[in-house]
């Protein structure tokens, strides 16, 4: 049954969950004390704010053994004017911020993860914590970087996730992140470490930018290596009280600030903000005083139609447009789940058309979906403007029960931008897929938890030598064709998620497949005669736009074989691919 999400009480609160503390070794000002910090917090408004050392609770600590000293003082009446004023300072900007206890752990190969705790949390459990993450006892309140062999990045994620606490990658695209960025190597490595279900968001330095090179684009979910849409925030990593004026990359208190829209100011709202899919309620804060918040409904337009949002103009039963709603959800669900906009088009350049009477639409969607697609999806349905016109937002997440079916008989998936019916090796990987989640839970990143499988085991084999560059990443292959009683039947492989497809014809195939078969077709039966511009064995057929994508149609050679791809995207596209098509480096 789908549910709506009330969300008439969350307002806007701004946090910066990554500060360091005078308790740091590295910490480059001094002189400074807690009482500072919460005072520079409280001129900048934050709501929320972690103390997160390294390797170390002793800042939230000592900061609250020097309160309970002033208030000891204060009950022997022995306290001073000037300790008088400093605990009443305490008092009360600590019932307008909320800080949590936490601390910057350094895993193994020297990656950096932020471990945030509800403040409720005691100390002593935390310490004990760290001592499991193999922090030396004798270094527990050193605050140092470097601590000597620690855990692994994903022990440490589960045994923080375990003890009730949030993890996130620390500054997670920039220097000790887990991201890896600018590195050549540790593809798999970065996956695991980006898409780990103990992983409750990234730490991000270019949250205020905006375009497909952003980390926040490259983690969206759109990727077929990386199918889990994470969280994305900003901190400040603030070594310092105000921000360097020397750099513009050393930041103070409030350098870098995160708006997260919650009921409350509070550890589990936060927890349960990052457990969801709903990936609106973050955002920067705006520089300016009345500088309008970002749309985020005008930047998924820009963006476009891809494997995880869609647009639909209206969701009227005439025409058949509330059909492809349902279809489109579904799809979602068997795929890696996703969000629709109903009452606007995905270009950005054409007027909103709106929905009238929302809260009339959100109940007859929310009835349909409940009694046409089957097993019962858990979908939220709200409302939101944009351009001053009011539109629906579907938010899908990837269901545990596959396949999903629209009256029942009616099985649909998500390929890059459409949504189409699963033909019979989808249909059974969808079903494998589900069967271990009926049993027991399956961690994303396996084989079930990244994308529609096809029950395949060994990858499809061509002959001849190993190809020394792999196929691009996105679009697919034809791998072979036979005929059968005049039709011709292809096999073909999903470059997305490897799913291979036997027994495709060009009257069963979808839009892309159905492209990929009838050029290939069109292709000369001597493979030699093939007309590329080639680098190496690496070789260029074609370059054509759909919707906002550029495609490209490529080709390979491996010994006397050569090997085809259709409707590759800029995605897809990496290695030795890129002097091809003549992308930037």
């Amino acid at each position: 049954m789908a549910r709506k999400k009330i969300k008439a009480s969350r307002k806007w609160y701004s946090m910066d969950l990554h500060l360091h503390t005078p308790a740091s070794s590295d910490y480059k000002t001094s002189g400074v004390t807690y009482l500072d910090i919460l005072l520079k917090a409280d001129n900048l408004s934050l709501d929320m704010i972690a103390f997160t050392d390294h390797n170390t609770v002793a800042g939230y600590s000592h900061m609250h053994e020097e309160i309970e000293r002033l208030r000891l003082l204060a009950k022997l009446e022995r306290i001073l004017p000037e300790e008088q004023a400093r605990l009443i300072e305490y008092e009360r900007l600590l019932k307008r911020i909320l800080v949590f206890p936490g601390f910057e752990f350094t895993a193994t190969l020297g990656f950096h993860i932020l471990a945030i705790f509800p403040p409720n949390k005691p100390v002593r459990e935390v310490e004990h914590l760290l001592l499991d993450m193999n922090i030396p006892a004798d270094q527990l309140d050193r605050g140092s970087v470097t601590v000597g062999a620690s855990a692994d990045v994903l022990t440490a994620y589960r045994l923080v996730n375990e003890a009730g606490g949030l993890a996130i990658a620390a500054h997670a695209n920039s220097t000790n992140g887990i991201a890896m960025r600018g590195l050549t190597f540790g593809g798999q490595t970065k996956i695991a470490y980006t898409q780990d279900p103990n992983l409750h968001a990234l730490e991000v330095t270019d949250l205020e930018q905006r375009g497909r090179r952003t980390t926040a684009a490259f983690f969206s979910g759109a990727k077929p290596e990386y199918p889990r849409r994470m969280h994305c925030i900003q901190g400040s990593d603030a070594h310092r009280l105000e921000n360097d004026s020397q750099s513009k990359k050393n930041f103070g208190v409030g350098g870098r600030i995160t708006e997260v829209l919650l009921p409350e100011p509070a550890f589990e709202a936060l927890k349960e903000l990052f457990e969801r899919n709903d990936f609106a309620r973050t955002r920067p804060r705006r520089k300016k005083k009345g500088e309008s918040a970002y749309d985020f409904v005008r930047g998924a337009r820009e963006e476009g139609s891809n494997i995880i949002q869609d647009f639909h103009e209206a969701m009227t039963v005439s025409g058949g447009k509330l059909y492809g709603v349902i279809a489109d959800v579904c799809g979602f669900a068997n795929t890696n789940g996703g969000t629709l906009y109903i009452g606007l088009s995905n270009d950005p350049k054409t007027q909103i058309a709106g929905i009238n009477n929302p809260p009339q639409a959100i109940r007859q969607l929310e009835k349909e979906i409940s009694n046409r697609i089957s097993p019962p999806l858990q979908c939220t349905v709200d409302g939101h403007k944009s351009g001053g016109k009011n539109i629906l937002r579907v938010l899908i997440p990837r269901g545990d029960d596959p396949p999903y079916a629209v009256d029942d008989n009616k099985i649909y998936i998500r390929q890059e931008a459409d949504t189409g019916l699963a033909v019979r090796d989808e249909i059974v990987g969808l079903v494998q897929r589900g069967k271990p989640s009926r049993a027991s839970a399956v961690a994303p990143g396996s084989k079930q938890q990244t994308g529609v499988t096809s029950g395949h085991e060994q990858p499809v084999k061509t002959k001849g030598k190993k190809d020394k560059e792999q196929a691009p990443r996105t679009g697919v292959e034809i791998v072979s064709v036979e005929e059968r009683k005049g039709t011709r039947y292809y096999i073909v492989k999903d470059l997305r998620n490897g799913n291979v497809v036997k027994n495709v014809t060009e009257k069963s195939a979808r839009r892309l497949w159905h492209y990929a078969i009838t050029t290939y077709a069109k292709m000369p039966k001597d493979s030699k005669k093939t007309q590329a511009e080639w680098a190496g064995n690496l070789g260029f057929i074609k370059r054509y736009q759909q919707g906002k994508s550029m495609r490209y149609d490529l080709v390979q050679r491996n010994g006397k074989n050569f090997r085809y791809y259709f409707g590759v995207t800029d995605d897809g596209i990496h290695g030795g691919w890129r002097k091809v098509v003549g992308a930037e480096e």
